[in-house]
């Protein structure tokens, strides 16, 4: 890291202060509302809000809006970030402010998981019976390991997050995640099991998964886990996923195989009974993917009655490599 002298000074400027330097030290520890801050320091709401703007102009954290709800965390990127890694890196571990914060901050987290478990309790037994009708998770988390690889990941988006299941289970292989939910009831769970874990590279919004709030091109990897079968055009969804990747970035969709389950359409909120292989390469097709992978998992016992559970992984084009005639021309001759 190499900073000129005045942003340098700019940004120990941002940080120096006591309360944006206690500030910096909880958002290390994951995204924060400006209510949850508000009640670990015990200051004003207009304090905290003022401090939190001085800190966003300097870059050295982000803003998300989530319905009523702002929340803030540590940047990830850019030129202050390492700085601000210095700086928390050299902070005395015990020192009895700091100390004092982590205390509040562990009975902030423990009221979020306490609420997200309520609502988590409420729709369980809806899930777990849908789980036995297809094949167990951890089959189908051990072949979406297996299909995604060890391929760096410097970025990756998982689409309908839910609980944040996937962002835990691929956490090892990416550098920064997020995940997108519309259901903000589901981003508190997803919240809380990041937390649970200690995931500080990835964080979840709430958005509308048609209509993403991000940059295109962005990512290396983008994750469709059961979603696509409650849309009416899950084709739409694709589309979104793939103006998200990178040049050469992939797209891995776990969903079901064709079924006659009827009763999922009235008792669980299915618009699709599936998806064939053929559909689905249609489909990425028309958004400039290539099938690279189809792994199929039939469940091990349902009398009949199971589902199949897929997984489709498909790559974006890569950029096509500078030929002799997309250099500029050299100016040569003499005079």
């Amino acid at each position: 890291m190499r900073l000129g002298v005045d942003t340098l000074v700019e940004l120990l400027k941002a940080a120096g202060e006591p309360t944006r330097l206690r500030l910096l030290t909880l958002l290390a520890s994951g995204d924060l509302t400006v209510t949850d801050l508000t009640e670990i320091l015990g200051q004003s709401q207009p304090r905290i809000s003022r401090h939190l703007k001085l800190l966003a102009e300097a870059d050295l954290i982000g803003r998300y809006q989530e319905g009523a709800w702002a929340y803030f965390r540590l940047r990830q990127e850019g030129a202050g970030a390492e700085l601000v890694r210095l700086l928390l890196d050299a902070a005395e571990a015990s020192d009895p402010v700091l100390q004092r914060d982590r205390d509040r901050l562990t009975a902030v987290k423990r009221a979020r998981a306490e609420r997200a478990q309520a609502y988590f309790s409420r729709n369980a037994s809806e899930w777990d019976e849908l789980r036995r009708l297809h094949v167990n998770d951890a089959d189908v988390e051990a072949a979406l390991l297996r299909a995604v690889g060890t391929e760096a990941v410097d970025s990756m988006l998982d689409l309908g997050t839910g609980t944040g299941r996937i962002l835990q289970l691929l956490s090892p292989r990416y550098r920064r995640a997020i995940g997108i939910d519309a259901s903000r009831d589901m981003l508190a769970v997803a919240r809380s099991n990041l937390d649970k874990e200690g995931i500080l590279s990835a964080s979840v919004r709430h958005g509308d998964i048609l209509n993403l709030p991000l940059d295109a091109n962005d990512f290396d990897l983008v994750t469709i886990h059961q979603v696509l079968h409650f849309l009416e055009e899950p084709e739409l969804a694709l589309a979104e996923a793939a103006r998200m990747l990178k040049p050469g970035g992939r797209l891995a969709i776990i969903d079901l195989a064709p079924h006659d389950h009827e009763y999922l359409r009235d008792e669980h909120a299915h618009v699709r009974l599936g998806f064939s292989h053929g559909a689905m390469a249609e489909w990425l097709g028309r958004q400039g993917l290539s099938v690279e992978d189809v792994i199929d998992l039939p469940p091990e016992s349902a009398a009949g009655r199971g589902l199949t559970v897929t997984i489709w992984l498909a790559r974006r084009a890569a950029a096509p490599a500078a030929t002799t005639q997309d250099q500029p021309l050299a100016m040569t001759g003499s005079r």
